[in-house]
């Protein structure tokens, strides 16, 4: 019986085994049959060898490999060449130091010899604001009288503006100049009558000469100018000012330039009164004194600002006792922190003096922050005592020095303890200052100025020489807050016009995703050459009073200054030396760099981030050691402490280097030499990668230009024709006397003079100084490799052989589509040559091309095709633009193939060949090569470039994508099979959006206004609801609308139309669910600019060859894929079964994301990055001390009490009541 059924329960089994043998493995084999690995192997090899024989004939790679048979390869000297940039670095700087040194000499006398001259209130000069061109109308004379000025007691003076000539410079970017004389600007906040002020731009009109021969001396000088300590700034050449901007927020005493050579380095602990008095307006005058002072601050400070009432805090509780370096992203940190403060109680002064002293010794006795000058500023409405206690303690140790200066800024109208808070300033060599308005602090906060320059002034005779860090010319960051704040309305009237277009459709999932991605990926947009700010550095000088009284009252008179623009010292480092992939830039004394290839200080196209200026070299050189983010390794951080210790060295590290708008990345070794750059606080850093970088191209004897000359070789003859450029940024020849329309035409100007006889090679960009200038220079090596190359490439954009008569050369045009091919070599010559597709020549083709693609060996194709040279020795590099398939208009593919030269066993890149052509014929090649295979339901076929885009898919709409947010499971099974390797790139430059709208709670309770504020939102949204139903019902008014406004989505493509649902939702029955729902979203929800860091997951092939990955074959579900290389290019075919289930919820991304730091509620970056904070050098020149000092008692006036009877009978009533 148990054996019975035993043998049942064995019958079943079977049966139920049959039956999944007979099914289960059915559908298996169908799902493996879908993909024959042979036939998508067919596939790959076919369509490599298609593209392979297109590149070759229509290139002619190996014609170009030919022609370089004549060069040699020479090793690379890294030390020798940075080296040799950095003096003539140097020499170029020191020209900038000796014009600016002749201005402060000269500025010095005038004033001198000027001291006893009045001060003419009629005097007519030429204002930057005012002055007129000929043919500008005058304005008319003011009729009647003006009205008398309450503040000075006389009439209002008006003197007609002067009229200049003034004609547009290449050198001072096309900006309309006259050398003749120099302009002056005066700040809004400061009167230009006002008798010390127009008497020092009576006497400085007298600099105008020494400008003059300045520029004469000096050709290559950029802008010169003299700073007043009064206010207004001299500049030559004399141009107007740019008014494109809604306020004139340009003070020259709160540059950097101006505050760093008229003060040494500084501590500054800023002390704010949290008393119950300061409310309303007496808060809003200290927050904006409390600004002022940071703004007067530079990147060789240090600050903090604690709030005081019983107890002493710290606004931004992350820096509590310590002072951190005044960089614009600590700044920013202190002035939100100032936002938030809201007064308590009682202030104790006492305790917050003792924790100023306190921290201001820690910080000298641990060797952190400025090591010279120590400040303490007071903000507050009156102290009850005047603390000599606390002073006797910590400030008095040593008479008659006194190391802590205490400045201090009396708030209100009507005080009565202002004695005790002016004694404090007189008493600790400061100054005292007593503010009743906003619109008087940022005068009256300059005032510490002068105070802190006394050490310098009574020394006389050292005059520091400043380098300021990179800056954004005129531009003030403020700038950034109110373009974003313009950014996000436009943003908001584009959302109201699209809803009145689409209606309810906008609000869709898909649609809202489409946008909010539309315009993330604007505000990623960070290039890194950009002409909308001209970044600079300045040198200045401090200029002093030498009158003999100047003991008494230790005056300085201003600061003297020339800007050395970024892209001027950039052509110094004569790029081709260090050839394809290579680059230099310069770190300052505190680790920043002044430039470097990754230097990102714009995002969205035009808009200044919040800490541009301050980003540190570690955060740009990213090592390959896949450490976690702000983890930086030990040997960067020795080399950096190297870098700004200004020493000499060499090392070789694996790096990261992103690229192509920072969507693809290389892992290469590098090599880097350093040096400093004398008499500057800057050193000089080169990198090249050791792969390729180790030799480079060079010409022999024979064929040098003089030689070829003597043989009859016409010079101008080699560069025949229109099909050429050079590179635009490189410094091949210059005249100091002329400009050139274009560069080409330079270069053409200067081989005839080299055809002449005695020509001679000038041997340096810069004269030494104070020597003339040369009047001509000529990069000797560069330009005997771009002749060259000129010669023996001379026969490619005249290639004769794609003519209609070759029947090869129109097989190949018309079956791809083949639009230009272009050759760029080492020396920076692009040469191209034009395909038609037909007999007459359509005009633009070649025009486009050398429109955007001239900088040769800084190309990305030209890169990446270097780099590809190292993977497969013939393979072509193919590329399309980033999610071109979004775009409407003709899709090219851009191939391009690296040429090398060999010689005794050495290799070199000579140049790069390549070709552009039509996508859609790509596109056709492959369909018709599998047969219309993939063009079925059951199978997807992907082409994908060697850092994961698709560059032909079956669904055209998708071109351009990164595969992983295509299909984001199969992408993660490349990964896991190494087919492709992650490689994560941080980002330490990027700009975050916070709200504005966090409120504590407890405020919303504490404030009536904040009710009030909710009323008036509610009105305002109320009345836009009204404003959209008006545009939908009324036709007239709606059509008449978008008539004006309707271009603003022109970019967008057209929305679709709405489905039928949505006109009935938006007809008149209306809910109110769906209108909160709308109006939520159409309401501006307002952000501010936040510097933070990001990562993106980047993704590259592996480089093994025989990768075992590609010999897999499809296996049912369990791998519904085959992936294949495609021969001779960067590319590789993967085929999909559509018919298993797909990882939908798997989506891998390109795109940056926020690094959690896993910060506390109160933490922000800055307060991480400052607990980590690296080492810098500190200026050398430190005069925070001089004998004569104490003699000075000028120390700010005592305040004025007026009385009011009825306000005193008032308190008298109050008193006897109460």
């Amino acid at each position: 019986m148990a054996w019975s059924r035993l043998l049942a329960w064995w019958r079943l089994c079977l049966g139920l085994l049959s039956v999944l043998v007979c099914f289960t493995p059915c559908v298996n084999l169908q799902s493996a049959e879908k993909i024959n690995y042979n036939l998508v192997h067919s596939w790959a090899d076919k369509l490599g060898m298609e593209l392979f024989h297109l590149g070759d004939f229509i290139t002619r790679r190996k014609e170009v490999q030919e022609s370089f048979k004549d060069a040699k390869v020479v090793s690379r000297n890294g030390a020798s060449i940075v080296d040799s940039m950095a003096k003539e670095i140097e020499m170029m700087m020191d020209l900038k130091v000796s014009a600016v040194r002749r201005i402060m000499d000269t500025a010095e006398n005038t004033a001198l010899s000027h001291q006893n001259d009045m001060a003419d209130k009629m005097f007519s000069y030429y204002s930057a604001k005012e002055m007129l061109e000929p043919g500008d109308p005058v304005p008319p004379i003011p009729t009647p009288a003006p009205d008398m000025d309450k503040d000075i007691g006389e009439p209002l003076i008006y003197v007609q503006p002067k009229v200049v000539v003034l004609e547009p410079r290449p050198e001072f970017h096309n900006t309309p100049v006259n050398f003749s004389v120099s302009s002056v600007h005066v700040p809004v906040n400061v009167f230009d009558r006002a008798p010390d002020v127009i008497k020092a731009i009576q006497w400085s009109e007298n600099l105008d000469q020494i400008f003059r021969d300045n520029y004469k001396n000096d050709p290559t000088l950029s802008w010169q100018f003299f700073g007043s300590s009064t206010g207004f700034m001299r500049q030559f050449p004399a141009s107007k000012w740019r008014k494109d901007v809604p306020v004139d927020l340009y003070d020259c005493r709160l540059r950097s330039w101006y505050m760093e050579a008229a003060t040494s380095p500084k501590d500054i602990v800023i002390l704010l009164d949290g008393s119950g008095s300061m409310w309303g307006q007496r808060l809003d005058i200290a927050k904006h004194v409390v600004n002022t002072i940071l703004d007067t601050l530079g990147t060789n400070d240090f600050v903090n600002i604690f709030t005081f009432d019983k107890e002493v805090h710290a606004v931004v509780p992350c820096f509590d006792d310590t002072l951190i370096q005044a960089n614009l992203g600590n700044i920013r940190e202190l002035k939100e922190g100032i936002e938030s403060f809201k007064p308590k109680s009682i202030a104790n002064y006492t305790a917050a003096l003792t924790r100023a002293f306190e921290i201001l010794e820690e910080t000298k006795l641990s060797s952190r922050g400025a090591q010279c000058n120590q400040a303490i500023m007071i903000i507050g409405d009156g102290a009850p005592e005047n603390n000599r206690e606390v002073f006797e303690l910590h400030n008095w140790r040593d008479p008659p020095y006194k190391p802590v200066r205490v400045f201090t800024y009396l708030i209100g109208k009507e005080v009565a303890n202002w004695d005790d808070i002016r004694w404090m300033a007189c008493e600790n060599q400061g100054y005292y200052v007593h503010l009743s308005d906003t619109a008087e602090v940022r005068e009256m906060v300059l005032n510490y100025i002068p105070v802190m320059a006394r050490p310098l002034v009574l020394g006389r005779h050292d005059h520091p020489v400043i380098w300021s860090q990179v800056y954004a010319d005129v531009e003030d960051t403020k700038l950034s807050d109110y373009l974003w704040d313009i950014n996000q309305c436009e943003y908001q009237k584009a959302d109201v016009l699209e809803y009145w277009q689409v209606h309810d459709q906008m609000l869709e999932p898909n649609e809202m995703h489409r946008r909010k991605y539309r315009r993330m990926k604007e505000t990623w947009n960070q290039p890194v050459d950009s002409n909308v700010y001209q970044f600079m550095t300045t040198v200045s000088m401090p200029i002093y009073d030498r009158r003999e009284n100047a003991t008494r009252i230790a005056n300085i008179l201003g600061v003297a200054g020339t800007d050395v623009p970024i892209n001027e010292i950039k052509k110094l480092l004569s790029p081709f030396t260090l050839g394809v992939n290579g680059y230099a830039f310069i770190v300052t004394n505190n680790g920043y760099v002044l430039f470097h290839p990754d230097f990102r200080p714009i995002f969205q196209g035009y808009i200044l981030k919040p800490s541009y200026n301050s980003v540190d070299m570690i955060e740009v050189e990213l090592l390959d050691d896949d450490r976690p983010a702000r983890d930086f390794n030990p040997v960067l951080m020795t080399i950096r402490d190297s870098i700004i210790n200004q020493s000499t060295g060499s090392k070789w590290m694996l790096v990261k280097n992103h690229f192509d708008e920072m969507k693809r990345v290389a892992r290469i070794k590098r090599q880097y030499y350093w040096t400093a750059i004398k008499k500057t606080p800057f050193t000089l850093v080169i990198s090249y990668p050791e792969q390729y970088g180790v030799s480079h191209m060079d010409i022999r004897a024979d064929q040098e230009i003089h030689r070829i000359s003597i043989k009859g070789t016409n010079l101008r003859s080699v560069f025949s024709g229109k099909r050429w450029k050079i590179h635009p940024d490189w410094l091949f020849c210059k005249h100091s006397n002329r400009t050139f329309k274009t560069p080409e035409i330079e270069l053409l100007y200067f081989l005839e003079r080299m055809s002449e006889p005695g020509w001679r090679w000038p041997g340096s960009r810069s004269a030494m100084p104070p020597e003339h200038a040369a009047a001509m220079f000529c990069d000797r090596q560069l330009m005997q490799a771009l002749v060259f190359d000129a010669r023996v490439t001379g026969w490619f954009s005249n290639n004769t052989s794609f003519n209609s008569k070759d029947d090869k050369g129109n097989e190949f045009k018309q079956r791809f589509g083949v639009t230009v091919a272009f050759l760029a070599t080492h020396s920076g010559l692009t040469r191209w040559h034009e395909f038609h597709s037909n007999a007459a020549e359509e005009s633009g083709v070649g025009e486009t091309f050398s429109q955007n693609n001239t900088r040769a060996i800084d190309e990305i194709w030209y890169k990446r095709a270097v780099d590809q040279h190292f993977v497969r020795e013939e393979s072509f590099v193919y590329s399309v633009p980033f999610d071109a398939g979004e775009s409407n208009s003709e899709i090219l593919v851009t191939a391009s193939h690296a040429i090398f030269h060999n010689e005794g066993g050495k290799t070199a890149p000579a140049a790069v060949v390549g070709f552009q052509f039509q996508h859609s014929a790509l596109y056709k090649l492959f369909h018709n090569i599998t047969g219309h295979a993939c063009a079925v339901d059951d199978k997807d076929c992907y082409i994908l470039d060697n850092n994961g885009y698709v560059v032909i898919s079956t669904r055209v709409h998708e071109t351009g994508r990164f595969f992983g947010e295509v299909n984001g499971g199969i992408m993660k099974r490349l990964l896991e099979e190494n087919v492709y390797k992650q490689v994560t790139v941080y980002d330490y430059q990027a700009v975050c959006f916070e709200s504005k709208n966090d409120i504590n709670a407890s405020s919303m309770l504490l404030s009536p206004i904040f009710h009030l504020l909710r009323v008036g939102k509610w009105l305002l949204h109320t009345a836009l609801w009204y404003i959209v139903q008006l545009l939908q019902w009324a036709p007239g008014v709606s059509s008449h609308y978008a008539d004006m406004y309707g271009d603003s989505n022109d970019t967008e493509p057209p929305a679709p139309e709405p489905h039928p649902e949505h006109h009935s939702r938006n007809g008149n029955g209306h809910g109110k669910k769906d209108d909160d729902q709308w109006l939520r979203y159409l309401t501006l929800h307002r952000t501010r600019l936040k510097p933070c860091d990001m990562k993106r997951e980047l993704y590259t092939l592996y480089k093994e060859k025989d990768n075992v990955v590609y010999n897999m074959t499809a296996h049912a579900c369990e791998r519904p894929f085959v992936v294949l290389p495609i021969p001779y290019s960067n590319l590789i075919l993967l085929v999909i079964d559509q018919m298993c289930p797909r990882e939908g919820s798997v989506v891998l991304t390109v795109n940056p994301q926020p690094i959690d730091y896993h910060l506390s509620v109160n933490e922000s970056l800055a307060c991480y990055k400052q607990a980590r904070e690296f080492n810098r050098m500190r200026p050398q020149s430190c005069i925070s001390r001089h004998a004569n000092e104490s003699g000075i008692k000028l120390c700010g006036k005592a305040c004025s009490v007026y009385a009011n009877l009825g306000l005193l009978l008032l308190c008298h009533i109050l008193s006897r009541w109460l």
